[in-house]
């Protein structure tokens, strides 16, 4: 039976805060609705563990009448509920209001910064810097992850990430961890996947906030998804951390790896080093006889880090990653442990650490 997400809505509208009696739908603690036929995926906020409890089997109860087969239920405590919504923008300037200072962006903090760019959107840029900030952990490093791709936010939902940052009395904001990896993003911020319409001058300053207002503790690594192409973000971050490296993120297909070529010339115009390229989708492997098929061509990556006179870091296949919602470590994006891909990204961490480590060795 396929369910539609107007129709859960409808059912769980009875549902109310005793507080107010008011619809928990209306309240937006019932949110981040996703159907898919008959699986359902929503986050719920609790004011109390006997309301969690009540409220998971209510749900349940409402949706397996209304013919859900599978629920996914992403339960997160109500920080505080005089607060209409205790993870609104607002919250970020918390932080800078009470004085907290950060020097992590400063060149003397030990920090590496590490950007992730494209030339274009849909080369799987996202996905190379989650599943890299994760087998950097995997190596023991101490790694943050920024969602800098303020329009286009998915960090969140590609690791799999079912709850907010926490913001402490003083106003410090705690970054999710995933995976042994420290995440901050937009998409923690806005509510029912509402669009971005700030300008230039907005994103940066929220930009800033996430290096400044934020309590990332000590760090060896710090990931960047940047928004692809060479936009005021991009900028931004050039002009913040002069001293961070970058990763340029191609498919092997020529005009791909061509407009990305812009992304790594932006990077070269503002001396920011460039670590290498990473090819994704560099050809499909027969699931039966596993002859390789090259789908959308062959040698851009190549191409393109002779082009950028850098190395070539590694060649991901075209695969998506296998893992189920009731595994216990689910991400839609995050590869497991042993599988091809994850094999591959940490082949290319332990590049990335030696090129970031041997070089401050040697500064």
């Amino acid at each position: 039976m396929l369910i539609s997400r107007e129709q859960v809505q409808e059912v769980l509208q009875p549902i109310q805060d005793p507080e107010t009696g008011r619809s928990l739908i209306e309240l937006q603690r019932i949110r981040d609705i996703v159907v898919k036929e008959s699986t359902v995926r929503l986050s719920v906020f609790y004011s109390s563990e006997e309301q969690k409890l009540q409220l998971d089997a209510q749900i349940r109860e409402l949706l397996q009448a209304l013919g859900a087969e599978e629920i996914h239920i992403r339960m997160r405590p109500w920080v505080n509920p005089a607060d209409p919504d205790p993870y609104s923008r607002e919250k970020l300037t918390k932080g800078h209001a009470a004085g907290m200072q950060t020097d992590i962006i400063s060149k003397d903090s030990g920090v590496h910064f590490i950007a992730v760019a494209s030339g274009k959107g849909g080369v799987g840029k996202s996905t190379v810097t989650v599943n890299l900030a994760a087998a950097l952990a995997r190596q023991g490093k101490r790694v943050g992850l920024i969602d800098a791709d303020i329009y286009g936010f998915s960090v969140p939902d590609m690791m799999g990430i079912e709850e907010g940052p926490n913001v402490t009395d003083d106003g410090i904001i705690i970054p999710v961890e995933r995976f042994g990896v420290k995440v901050m993003s937009m998409g923690f911020f806005i509510r029912e996947n509402s669009p971005v319409v700030w300008r230039g001058p907005m994103l940066g300053k929220m930009l800033r906030q996430f290096f400044e207002d934020v309590g990332w503790g000590e760090l060896d690594y710090m990931l960047l998804d940047l928004p692809p192409g060479t936009g005021d973000v991009a900028l931004d971050v050039h002009q913040m951390i002069p001293h961070s490296k970058e990763i340029i993120v191609t498919t092997p297909h020529a005009t791909a790896a061509f407009v990305a070529a812009r992304a790594g010339a932006m990077a070269i115009q503002t001396e920011h080093e460039i670590l290498g390229v990473v090819e994704n989708m560099a050809y499909y492997s027969c699931s039966h006889c596993g002859e390789k098929d090259y789908v959308f061509g062959r040698g851009g990556g190549g191409k393109l880090a002779e082009t950028l006179h850098t190395e070539l870091l590694g060649q991901l296949p075209l695969m998506g990653a296998d893992n189920l919602p009731s595994d216990p470590d689910f991400s839609p994006s995050v590869y497991r442990v042993g599988t091809e891909c994850a094999n591959i990204y940490d082949e290319i961490a332990v590049k990335i650490s030696s090129k970031c480590e041997g070089s401050a060795s040697n500064s």
